[in-house]
């Protein structure tokens, strides 16, 4: 089913808020696989500095990398909020 949500945010053209980035960060997380890495990472570099102030949005970005092994960039969204 995670597969399948990507599969879908991937299809569609819509404005991203933190709430989409949130889901996708945690899809991302749960599927933590290297398409996964790629989409997580790539939308994270994209997201716009003012969502990264938003709690939950951060805490799943945190939570993806962890998943992913990069604790390096973890720490920097971490201490970017």
């Amino acid at each position: 089913m995670v597969e399948k949500a990507l599969d879908l945010f991937e299809q569609i053209d819509i404005e991203l808020d933190d709430v989409t980035y949130t889901i996708v960060f945690n899809a991302c997380a749960k599927l933590c696989n290297d398409r996964a890495m790629k989409i997580g990472k790539g939308l994270l570099a994209k997201m716009p500095e003012n969502y990264r102030n938003h709690n939950f949005t951060s805490t799943s970005a945190i939570d993806m990398l962890m998943k992913f092994g990069d604790v390096e960039s973890a720490e920097r969204v971490f201490r970017s909020i």
